[in-house]
């Protein structure tokens, strides 16, 4: 390995609110001298970077020309063998859903130096922000996340999901992430496996943000509340009774502030 190859540093800026960063990935951040960035990372985080860092946006937008996930490894590669310190910079935990596994291998196999720093992931994230516990006694022992595109693997694109039957059962959570233009393969996969139509559902739109906004629905109905929310982004979607909590917990909140008014 050259002596004067740099390091990547994958980092993870959780969901959105910049107050869930965590204290290492604020420090590589405003000690960042490249930063690459995708889509879901918002503008306060970015504010952070600072001025002479070199940025390199690698978002993916539906319908706009993006790298492919093959260019982006290969660009931080590139910089890392230009001796540069760069800051791959994730929504939420690299290791979920931010295809940081497969940058991490890649940059393995060329012998570059890098590390990973956690985030928040969505789910989680979400689940505090809107008052909806993913684990309850009594109500939820398990959780499950989900990628919502539903694919069946590399060049497989085009067969349907076969694990719908593994997510079924009482006293689970699932947390689908990108799943709001495949909503409606969502529920007809549940529904379809034995999943109740009446199962508490809620679509969640920019979660611990201050654009967040949640809806609450039913299985049942998942696609006609999927189609009043199309084109919001990033949409999450948790199926399970847990959501229910999320009223109760409310009331509670409610009659504890009346009293001390």
């Amino acid at each position: 390995m050259n002596r004067t190859t740099g390091s990547v540093a994958l980092v993870g800026a959780g969901p959105g609110d910049v107050e869930l960063l965590t204290l290492k990935a604020l420090r590589l951040i405003q000690q960042a001298e490249v930063v690459v960035y995708d889509r879901l990372v918002g503008k306060e985080i970015l504010d952070l970077i600072p001025q002479s860092a070199e940025r390199h946006d690698v978002g993916k937008r539906c319908g706009e020309k993006s790298l492919s996930q093959e260019q982006i490894n290969q660009l931080l590669v590139d910089l890392a063998q230009q001796g540069k310190q760069v800051i791959r910079l994730k929504g939420g935990d690299p290791y979920v859903f931010g295809r940081g596994g497969e940058e991490a291998l890649c940059l393995r196999q060329q012998q570059i130096p890098f590390t990973v720093v956690p985030g928040i992931t969505a789910a989680i994230g979400c689940a505090a922000s809107c008052d909806i516990p993913l684990t309850h006694r009594g109500v939820a022992r398990s959780v499950t996340l989900i990628t919502g595109h539903l694919q069946a693997g590399p060049g497989k694109e085009s067969l349907p999901f076969m694990g719908w039957s593994q997510l079924l059962g009482e006293g689970h959570t699932l947390v689908f992430y990108m799943g709001l233009e495949q909503a409606a393969a969502i529920r007809r996969g549940l529904l379809g496996h034995g999943q109740l139509g009446q199962t508490p559902v809620a679509l969640i739109v920019a979660g611990t943000t201050e654009r967040q906004r949640i809806v609450t629905t039913t299985l049942g109905e998942l696609e006609q509340a999927a189609e009043a929310l199309k084109g919001e982004t990033p949409v999450l979607i948790m199926v399970g009774e847990v959501v229910r909590l999320r009223e109760a917990l409310h009331q509670s909140c409610a009659s504890l502030l009346a009293q001390v008014a």
